[in-house]
C-alpha cells in the first residue's frame, strides 16, 4: 500500500505536468488544434483510437486540478474537425493524419482500412461531457454518417451481420494473429465489431441530442449485438473470440458437398486474444457469460493473468512473443495500458471491484515505477516484470491510469461514452 500511494502521487503529477505536451497547434492539413500520442516518434501525428482515449484521460487530469478548458476544448474538439475535414465524399475518414500526409492515402486500388470505429464515440464522448449538448457536432454528423454507410457497404459480411478488416494495416491492435498474415476480408474482429456496436450507440445519442430520427442507428446496434452473440462466443470455453470468414461458397451440386453443404457462415478463431473482454467493455456480454469470462480466462495464471495485469496474449499460445517493436507494435503478450484500462471498466461495470482494484494497483505500480526510475511512462511492458519494453516517453491513453486513480480512491470519474 505505500508503494501504491507513492506511485499515485507520482503518476499524479507527472501527468498535471506533462498532459499539455500532447496538444498541438494547426499545421499543414490539420486546420485545428489538436492531440498526439506523445514520443518523439509520434510528435505531430494525429491518430484516431490514440486522439479518442487520450482525452479521456486528459479530462479526468482536468477534473482533477483545474486548467484552461477554453483552450484544451478546442484541442480535443480539432481532433474530431482535423478528421472529419480529411474525410473524402465516399467517408473514407483516414487512420492518421499528419501535417504533409494522410494514412492510408486513398490513392491505392481496392479497398484498405480506415479510421476505426471510435469517432462518433469521441463526438458523444465530448457532447456528454458538456451537458448533453451536441450542437458544436451538427457540422461534422454528414462525414459521421458518410463514415459509418462506408463501413455498413464495405466491411460487412452479409450472411454473419458481423464486420471485418480488409487488411492487416493498422488495425490498432496491430499484430493480433487473428487478422495479422491472414487472407484479405477474412477476420470478423471481436475488437472491431466491439468498438462499432459502441460506435453505432453513440451516433444514436448524437442524433437524439439535435432532435433527429436516430432509431436506425438503435436497430443496427441491436442486431450486431445479437450478431457478436450468436457467432462470437464460444460455449467451450466461456470466452468471445475473433471468427474466420475465409469459406468457400456453398456449392450444392459440387461432388462431395452435395450431401451435405455447409450449415456455418463463419469458423470460431480460438486464439486467447485480450480484446475478448472487450464484449465486456461494450456491453455485449450478459452477466451469466462475463462472469465465465473473468473467473475462466481473465484471472487464469496460465494465459491472462500476469503479475502487472492482463496479457494481450495467452501465454500459452504458441505466437506469445514479449519484444520491442514497432509498426507493427508487439500485441502478442505485452501489458499495454489501454487493455489494461479496458479490462478495468469491464470489471467496474459487471460489479468485479475486488477484481478491478486488483487490476487498479498493478496498473498503477508499473505506470509509477516506469516514472520512478526512467521519469516517464511506456508503450508497452513485460508482464512478469513490469519493465518498460517499448518506446519511452509515450502518453496517450496511459494517462487513463488517473482515471483508475479516481475510481480506487472513491473520486468522481470521468469515463468513455
Amino acid at each position: 500500500m505505500e508503494k501504491t500511494d507513492k506511485y499515485i502521487n507520482l503518476i499524479k503529477e507527472y501527468s498535471k505536468n506533462n498532459y499539455l505536451k500532447v496538444t498541438r497547434p494547426p499545421k499543414g492539413r490539420l486546420n485545428h488544434p489538436y492531440l498526439v500520442p506523445g514520443a518523439d516518434c509520434y510528435g505531430s501525428q494525429l491518430w484516431d483510437w490514440d486522439s479518442w482515449l487520450t482525452d479521456i484521460g486528459i479530462s479526468q487530469i482536468m477534473s482533477d486540478n483545474g486548467g484552461d478548458k477554453a483552450f484544451y476544448s478546442e484541442c480535443e474538439k480539432g481532433c474530431i474537425k482535423n478528421f472529419a475535414q480529411n474525410t473524402d465524399k465516399y467517408g473514407r475518414m483516414p487512420i492518421v493524419v499528419m501535417p504533409d500526409k494522410i494514412m492510408p492515402s486513398f490513392d491505392e486500388e481496392g479497398i484498405t482500412n480506415i479510421h476505426k470505429p471510435c469517432f462518433v464515440q469521441h463526438m458523444a464522448f465530448i457532447t456528454k461531457e458538456n451537458g448533453d449538448d451536441a450542437e458544436w457536432a451538427r457540422e461534422y454528423l454528414p462525414a459521421a454518417k458518410r463514415f459509418l454507410e462506408y463501413y455498413f457497404d464495405n466491411f460487412r459480411h452479409e450472411s454473419t451481420g458481423l464486420f471485418f478488416w480488409q487488411d492487416d494495416f493498422a488495425i490498432g491492435v496491430d499484430n493480433d494473429p487473428c487478422t495479422f498474415y491472414r487472407p484479405l476480408r477474412s477476420s470478423a474482429s471481436i475488437y472491431l465489431n466491439c468498438l462499432m456496436y459502441k460506435e453505432l450507440k453513440a451516433m444514436y445519442y448524437l442524433l437524439n441530442c439535435l432532435g433527429e430520427d436516430a432509431d436506425i442507428y438503435k436497430k443496427a446496434a441491436d442486431n450486431l449485438k445479437s450478431a457478436v452473440n450468436e457467432h462470437m462466443w464460444d460455449e467451450r470455453n466461456g470466452f468471445y473470440y475473433s471468427v474466420d470468414l475465409n469459406l468457400l461458397p456453398i456449392e450444392p451440386d459440387k461432388f462431395l458437398h452435395s450431401g451435405m453443404p455447409r450449415h456455418w457462415d463463419c469458423v470460431i478463431e480460438r486464439i486467447d486474444v485480450w480484446s475478448g473482454f472487450m464484449a465486456m467493455w461494450a456491453g455485449i456480454a450478459d452477466e451469466k457469460r462475463a462472469e465465465r469470462m473473468v473467473y475462466e480466462n481473465m484471472l487464469e495464471n496460465r494465459t491472462f493473468n500476469a503479475g502487472y495485469g492482463v496479457r494481450t496474449l495467452s501465454k500459452l499460445e504458441k505466437m506469445y512473443c514479449i519484444a520491442e517493436s514497432c509498426n507493427p507494435s508487439c500485441w502478442l503478450g505485452p501489458i499495454w495500458g489501454i487493455s489494461n484500462y479496458m479490462c478495468f471498466r469491464a470489471l467496474v461495470d459487471y460489479g468485479f471491484d475486488k477484481e478491478a482494484r486488483e487490476l487498479a494497483e498493478k496498473t498503477i505500480y508499473m505506470h509509477g515505477r516506469a516514472i520512478e526510475e526512467n521519469g516517464a511512462m511506456y508503450e508497452y511492458y513485460h508482464p512478469d516484470t513490469g519493465t518498460g519494453v517499448s518506446n519511452l516517453g509515450f502518453q496517450s491513453w496511459n494517462f487513463l491510469v488517473n482515471n483508475m486513480i479516481a475510481w480506487y480512491e472513491g473520486r468522481n470519474v470521468v469515463k468513455e461514452f
